[in-house]
């Protein structure tokens, strides 16, 4: 346990993070933060009073002033907009990066030796963002990502077998989005390849829905956006960290020629620690994963040449 995470969003995304980060009792004081007054407040309290029923004793508290975020251990970032009917890619993105930036400059200044888990879309862009504005090594800015993404490869084959997802191992690398590389070669279910047990066929349409799993709850939500299961894997790496339990997680990663790349975020197999990332692990890829994975990477840089 730590004496003090904060997350700064207080949406569905944020509110439901906080909540499973207090829940977890991962630290003594979990801090929502939001720019519209009495939100932060008020979900803070509703949590706070679920303690007595949930059994756990964090304290939660909502504020809109980021004195009340200083000396922050861990910091989770989801603020930001949604894309709205006429909005380009480039306005979504630079408008994001505007608050994104805002907000690392308030973390650099009231908490300098927080680890930051960046979860704002686009999420590679603006872990870039987070890490250029603060100032941050790598090893303290870390994207959330790749634990989405695979788990949701994961319940769909689970659903797809109709197996425990307990059994099911995998991973996912790459840019969060359309480009993501889900690895079938390292995907097996209690210890069996998937390749044994599915087709070709059936396994590129795991990976193709898998790619299009936000978009899939988007289309069903129409006004909104998945919340439930970014919040969860927000809170395994957050846990990952605040307990040392150095993990391989696959997480967006600043990447110094790992993988035959650099200079650009994107999800890889990490470990976590309490002092963040604490090693990227390469794997051995088929040509095919490579070529998908560098195509990925092009993807990332492209979006990153759109920023002002």
């Amino acid at each position: 346990m730590v004496k003090k995470i904060t997350v700064v969003g207080a949406g569905n995304v944020g509110a439901t993070t906080a909540q499973g980060i207090a829940r977890s009792e991962l630290a003594r004081q979990v801090v929502m933060l939001d720019v519209v007054e009495g939100i932060p407040q008020g979900k803070a309290l509703d949590q706070w009073e679920s303690a007595p029923i949930e059994g756990f004793d964090t304290r939660v508290i909502g504020t809109n002033d980021y004195a009340d975020t200083a000396g922050s251990d861990l910091i989770v970032v989801t603020a930001g907009i949604a894309r709205k009917p006429g909005m380009s890619r480039e306005d979504l993105l630079n408008t994001n990066a505007t608050i994104v930036r805002q907000v690392s400059e308030q973390i650099r200044d009231t908490s300098p030796d927080a680890i930051v888990i960046m979860v704002s879309n686009p999420l590679d862009v603006m872990a870039y963002v987070c890490m250029t504005t603060t100032g941050f090594p790598r090893e303290r800015v870390i994207g959330m990502a790749g634990v989405l993404d695979t788990a949701r490869y994961r319940a769909f084959i689970a659903e797809e077998l109709d197996v425990s997802v307990e059994d099911i191992q995998a991973l996912v690398l790459g840019g969060h989005g359309d480009t993501m590389v889900p690895l079938a070669s390292y995907t097996h279910v209690g210890g069996i390849p998937l390749t044994q047990l599915l087709d070709r066929e059936r396994i590129e349409k795991l990976v193709e829905r898998t790619r299009n799993g936000g978009a899939e709850i988007v289309s069903y939500l129409k006004t909104g956006s998945a919340y439930y299961a970014p919040a969860a894997a927000v809170v395994q790496m957050v846990e990952a960290i605040v307990r040392d339990k150095k993990r391989i997680l696959p997480c967006s990663a600043w990447l110094q020629g790992e993988y035959g790349l650099e200079g650009l975020f994107l999800g890889v197999p990490c470990k976590l620690g309490a002092r963040g990332l604490e090693g990227i692990i390469e794997v051995e890829l088929t040509s095919k994963e490579r070529i998908e994975l560098h195509r990925s990477a092009q993807a990332v840089k492209e979006t990153m040449a759109l920023l002002r």
